[in-house]
């Protein structure tokens, strides 16, 4: 059923086209994303759905009763009450929706067209549902759920909105959102105010959720996790695209490999139609088939295909190498006032470590980084760096301290002004500013611009240890997934803040999670340490293995002291059972001690095996068909670039037909592969957690 339809959309903002007859519709229980580059127009549209920017032309109409519910990028104006009791206002009374029930019964009597008679009786049964479940669903003990899931202390609800920050007031209008569960829910890069815990808990939350959702989001997992329709601002206008983002960018290359096809065959149509009025275009008896000819070419639409979105394209060179350890946390005890972050901290941190911190906002992860990199000065103790390290961070506060009377090019080029001219303006393109952008003062950039020259200051230089702070904020999908992928090619140590899921998967090694003045050490990435929570939550009491402190210097102290401010998981016996986790604990799990007890385990081991086994064909038979179908691809692609080849459309059609569904049949094989990759890892480490025999 439909919730929201939009016709034939335009808007422009002076020369600049934000929607051209966009028309779309979405669906009661439809989870859409909306994507493209910053300055598109993805904020805009959400704001033309409430109401608070008008069109051009065009009409939005929205079921009858329809609520909605809007969380913003800016921070908002809540005035000053409690924070609960301003969560509690979002939702009105139950005497409110029973009015609204009976208005629309009478209106349901009054109307004669179908359609707008079962659109009615929804609404009608929707009403029903929420008096029904009001109690359940509105009540104080919900409301404080939700505050709590995005980070609120208990002794916060009384507090008045005005005393908490920006950040804080997103969190307290995005609890209002969701405690009212509007029908249509537009949230604008939501996690952007969030730290991990609570983006994990909107995670779930979000999961659970029965109405209609559009997301804005820079983070690749997020969007794939909770979408399964895209809006896209494609050069050709506003597109839609069934599934999620991985799904998008299979279908959108498609997409673009028939537009080159279609462009390809209108080329080589113009150059036989050119061919043939060069060598005709004297001959009185060919006149009318010229002039026809060059009708046709002058009547011809061509298809655009040169339009590639920009995103940051950058690679690392190789770094110079360091000693074992390349950081180390020697008694570090840091406090702000009354608040102390940490005591007699010891931590290493290796040569090729690549560790993401996470924990809740103010536990001290920033604090931590500029620390290492001797931004900050600790209370006690010391920061020791290994042999032959160069620091390299980046911080988001680092953007204020650009000097904004520069250039582009000059902010750049003053951190390698050994570089030639050439050079730094080559690298400045890779940050998205080309051409005469360079020159662009940094004085009127926006937020998002002043982070890429922050980031291209440090990546021309980034030393052979590298700190980042929420490096991904401010960039859009595609360049946060471009820095992603530069990222990967760092061969350092790299040591950063995120709550970026995709960013902290592709990247992390190992995982600092930061609660209480305590880091817990976790080897592998965010889904690895996820997991292992879960198993510490559903782990049998008998199966719980002890915690064990990690041994992390010399100087580090043992007993309870030690278990108080470095703990490695609690039940470090159980290695990751994800692919790429890394190192995995070393403690056994309980031995088994009678007959039966081995008679199970020797049947589990069994069970498993053969499972491994299967799971082993498996994986070999589909790496056998993927390599036949990509020798096979490659003839395809070497008959399809024969210049010869466009000569023969049928041909050419026939080729370009065969390459497409072996392309598919590869991407679909791979799919299979990984899928089963993962099942077999898992296979795998679960018989390795098995208790060994005695």
């Amino acid at each position: 059923m439909s919730l929201l339809n939009a016709e034939n959309l335009n808007l422009n903002f002076g020369p600049k086209t934000i929607l051209s007859g966009a028309a779309f519709m979405i669906s009661r229980g439809e989870r859409v994303g909306v994507i493209g580059p910053n300055g598109t127009g993805k904020s805009t549209l959400f704001r033309v759905i409430v109401g608070q920017q008008p069109l051009d032309d065009g009409r939005l109409h929205f079921a009858r009763g329809s609520t909605i519910g809007y969380l913003p990028q800016d921070v908002l104006e809540l005035g000053n009450p409690p924070l609960l009791a301003s969560v509690l206002a979002a939702v009105p009374g139950k005497g409110t929706i029973e009015a609204q029930l009976a208005e629309t019964e009478d209106a349901l009597h009054q109307v004669a067209d179908p359609e707008e008679q079962l659109d009615l009786a929804q609404e009608i049964a929707d009403l029903h549902e929420r008096i029904d479940h009001f109690e359940l669903e509105y009540s104080g003990h919900e409301a404080e759920r939700i505050l709590l899931g995005l980070g609120f202390r208990t002794r916060d609800f009384e507090r008045p909105l005005g005393e908490f920050s920006g950040g804080w007031k997103m969190r307290a209008a995005l609890a209002g959102l969701l405690f009212k569960r509007p029908d249509l829910l537009l949230l604008d890069e939501p996690t952007n105010h969030l730290d991990m815990p609570s983006v994990l808990w909107l995670d779930e939350f979000l999961i659970k959720f029965k109405n209609t959702i559009m997301l804005i989001s820079h983070d690749r997992e997020i969007i794939n996790r909770h979408v399964r329709r895209l809006l896209s601002f494609e050069v050709e206008g506003l597109r839609s695209y069934s599934g999620n983002y991985d799904e998008y960018l299979r279908l959108r290359e498609q997409e673009l490999e028939v537009r080159r096809a279609a462009r390809r065959n209108q080329e080589a149509e113009i150059r036989q139609a050119e061919a043939f009025i060069k060598r005709f275009r004297a001959k009185n008896t060919k006149a009318k088939q010229v002039q026809s000819r060059i009708k046709k070419i002058e009547k011809m639409d061509l298809v655009e295909v040169d339009h590639e979105r920009a995103a940051v394209k950058f690679s690392f060179p190789p770094t110079d190498r360091i000693g074992k350890v390349a950081v180390e946390l020697r008694g570090i005890s840091k406090s702000f006032g009354d608040l102390r972050l940490y005591e007699d901290l010891n931590l290493p941190v290796n040569r090729g470590d690549r560790i993401a911190i996470i924990g809740r906002n103010g536990a001290g992860k920033t604090t931590l980084l500029r620390l290492m990199a001797s931004e900050l000065a600790p209370d006690a103790g010391e920061i020791q760096y290994g042999s032959n390290v160069e620091i390299g961070y980046y911080a988001q506060h680092h953007s204020e301290k650009i000097d904004k009377t520069r250039s582009i090019l000059e902010e750049v080029w003053r951190i390698v002004p050994s570089m030639s001219h050439t050079t730094v303006r080559t690298i400045c393109g890779a940050f998205l500013f080309s051409g005469d952008e360079v020159e662009k003062s940094t004085g009127v950039l926006s937020g998002g611009e002043l982070a890429r020259v922050s980031l291209a200051r440090l990546l021309v230089k980034p030393g052979n240890v590298l700190l980042m702070d929420e490096p991904t904020n401010h960039l859009d999908l595609l360049s946060s997934e471009a820095l992603t992928e530069a990222m990967a090619t760092f061969d350092g140590t790299l040591v950063f803040v995120s709550h970026h899921r995709s960013f902290i998967n592709r990247l992390a090694n190992k995982v600092w999670n930061l609660e209480n003045g305590v880091i817990d050490v976790f080897p592998g990435n965010l889904d690895d340490y996820l997991y292992h929570m879960k198993s510490v939550e559903h782990a049998e009491p008998e199966e719980a293995a002890p915690a064990v402190a990690a041994k992390t210097s010399s100087r580090t102290p043992t007993g309870p002291e030690q278990s108080r401010r470095i703990r490695e998981p609690r039940n470090a016996a159980r290695p990751s059972l994800r692919p790429g986790s890394g190192q995995v604990s070393a403690v056994s799990a309980p031995k088994a001690r009678d007959y039966q007890e081995r008679k199970e385990l020797n049947r589990k081991r069994s069970k498993l095996e053969k499972e491994i086994k299967e799971a082993q064909e498996g994986v070999a038979e589909l790496e056998g068909r993927i390599a036949g179908l990509e020798v096979q691809q490659g003839i395809l692609e070497a008959e399809l670039a024969k210049p010869e080849t466009y000569d023969q459309p049928d041909r050419y059609n026939r080729l370009l037909n065969d390459y497409q569904q072996t392309k598919n049949k590869i991407e679909e094989l791979t799919r299979r592969w990984e899928f089963k990759s993962q099942e077999l890892e898992k296979l795998q480490a679960r018989f390795k957690a098995l208790p060994a025999l005695d």
